[in-house]
C-alpha cells in the first residue's frame, strides 16, 4: 500500500489526536471543545487562514499551494460530532463523558483530515487552494446545510468538494464508491389519526382509531410492494405507534405513529410523500376518522458527480492499489449531500475492517486506517492541483 511516507511517520501522532477526540465526544452543534482542538492543531501547522464559527460551530481553514495561478479551489470535509450512546468498548481510550461516544468514527475523520492538513501545510506540493471543512452536527442536525447556508462555497470559492466515511466490513485501508446515488435521502413523518373514543364494549358508538391507524400502517407497505419500480430502492418504516389510552377497555380517541422514508431517487422522495398523504387521508375518511400527516424533510440523497467520482477513485487506487468503483448504495443518510448539491464532488468509503457497525456501543474507529485516509485526502489535492 503506497502510503505517503510522511503520513506513515505521523501515524502515531494522528492516532493520539483521534483517541483524545474519542475520549471527549460532543454532540450536534455543541462541539466547541472539539473545534478548539482542531483550531489549535491548525495553528501549530502554520495554516494560512482559520475561520471558526461557520455553520454555528464549524471550522474552515485555507492552505495555499506554491502558486494559485491556476485558480482551482478544492474543499475537503470531515465531520466532528458524536452520538448520544453509552460506550461499551472497555478500551483505554473510551469516552469519558457518560451517555456520549464517537460511535460513527467522526473522531477518525477529523484526525485524518488534520493529518492531511499538516502534511499539505509542510509540503505545499500543489498549485491552487485547499479549503479544510470541519463540520458539526452531521448526526441529525444538518450541519452540512448550515455551513453551506453560511456561505461556505461562495465565500471561499470552492469549486469541488470531497468527503470520506469509514465502512465496517470493508478491509482496512480499502476504498469503495460509485457515481450517482451512494446514500439515501431520509425524511420523517408523523400521522395523527383522530376519531371518537369510547368504551371497548360499545365499538358501534365510537370511531376506533386503533383499527384505522392499523389499516393505514399496513397499507403504507403497499407503496414499496405495489407502487415502486422493483429495481428502485425505497423504504417506508413506521417506528412508533401510540394511542392516547393505556387501558384495555377503552377505544382511543387518537393514535400517533411516526416513521421514516428512505430512497435513492429524488423523484421517489416526492412521490412517497404524496402516497403517504393519500393513503392516510383516504383510509381514515373511509372509517369516519381524520388523519393529519406532518412531514419533516431530512437529508437529500448523497449523489456523487461522475467525473469527480472517477477522479476520487483514481486517487484511491494510487493509495490502495485497488478500489471498488461500483459499490452497492446503502440507505443510511449523510448530510454531505447538501455540499454535493452545492458543488461537484464525491464521497468515498474507507474500510474499517471487521468491527462493530457504526452507531453500535461496541464500535471503535480502526486506527490502522489513518495513513490510507490521510494519503487519500493528500492525493486528491496533489493529483487534482499538481505543482507546475
Amino acid at each position: 500500500m503506497p502510503i505517503k511516507n510522511r503520513l506513515a511517520e505521523m501515524h502515531g501522532e494522528i492516532t493520539g489526536w483521534r483517541r483524545y477526540l474519542h475520549q471527549h465526544p460532543e454532540l450536534m452543534y455543541d462541539v466547541e471543545n472539539t473545534a478548539a482542538f482542531v483550531v489549535d492543531r491548525l495553528r501549530d501547522f502554520g495554516i494560512d487562514e482559520i475561520t471558526p464559527g461557520i455553520g454555528k460551530t464549524g471550522v474552515v481553514a485555507v492552505i495555499r499551494g506554491r502558486t494559485d495561478t491556476r485558480g482551482r479551489v478544492i474543499g475537503l470535509r470531515a465531520d466532528m460530532d458524536a452520538l448520544p450512546i453509552e460506550e461499551a468498548t472497555g478500551l483505554d481510550h473510551a469516552s469519558t463523558v457518560p451517555g456520549k461516544m464517537h460511535a460513527c468514527g467522526h473522531d477518525g475523520h477529523t484526525a485524518m483530515l488534520l493529518g492531511a492538513a499538516k502534511y499539505l501545510a509542510e509540503t505545499r506540493n500543489f498549485d491552487g487552494t485547499v479549503v479544510l471543512i470541519f463540520q458539526p452536527a452531521e448526526e441529525g442536525g444538518a450541519g452540512g446545510k448550515a455551513m453551506v447556508d453560511d456561505g461556505l462555497m461562495d465565500r471561499w470559492g470552492i469549486q469541488e468538494v470531497y468527503g470520506m466515511h469509514n465502512m465496517p466490513g470493508l478491509p482496512v485501508g480499502q476504498f469503495a464508491t460509485r457515481p450517482g446515488a451512494l446514500l439515501a435521502s431520509a425524511d420523517e413523518f408523523e400521522i395523527v389519526v383522530t376519531g371518537k373514543g369510547g368504551h371497548a364494549a360499545a365499538p358501534h358508538m365510537a370511531v376506533d382509531t386503533t383499527l384505522v391507524a392499523a389499516q393505514i400502517l399496513v397499507t403504507l407497505q403497499s407503496i414499496v410492494s405495489r407502487n415502486v419500480d422493483p429495481i428502485q430502492r425505497v423504504v417506508v418504516t413506521v417506528g412508533t405507534f401510540n394511542t392516547d389510552s393505556a387501558a384495555s377497555n377503552v377505544i382511543a380517541h387518537s393514535v400517533r405513529m411516526k416513521g421514516t422514508v428512505r430512497t435513492l431517487d429524488p423523484e421517489w422522495r416526492t412521490r412517497a410523500e404524496e402516497r403517504i398523504r393519500r393513503i392516510a387521508g383516504d383510509t381514515a375518511s373511509a372509517f369516519g376518522a381524520t388523519a393529519e400527516v406532518i412531514w419533516s424533510p431530512g437529508y437529500p440523497a448523497t449523489i456523487n458527480w461522475p467525473d469527480q467520482t472517477a477522479f476520487a477513485a483514481e486517487a484511491a487506487r494510487v493509495v490502495a492499489g485497488d478500489v471498488n468503483e461500483n459499490t452497492d448504495p446503502i440507505l443510511p443518510a449523510e448530510d454531505f449531500a447538501f455540499m454535493l448539491e452545492a458543488r461537484p464532488g464525491a464521497y468515498m468509503f474507507i474500510g474499517n475492517g471487521d468491527t462493530a457497525m457504526c452507531h453500535h456501543p461496541a464500535y471503535d474507529f480502526a486506527d490502522d486506517t489513518i495513513p490510507a485516509g490521510c494519503s487519500w485526502f493528500a492525493e486528491i489535492v496533489e493529483r487534482r492541483m499538481p505543482a507546475a
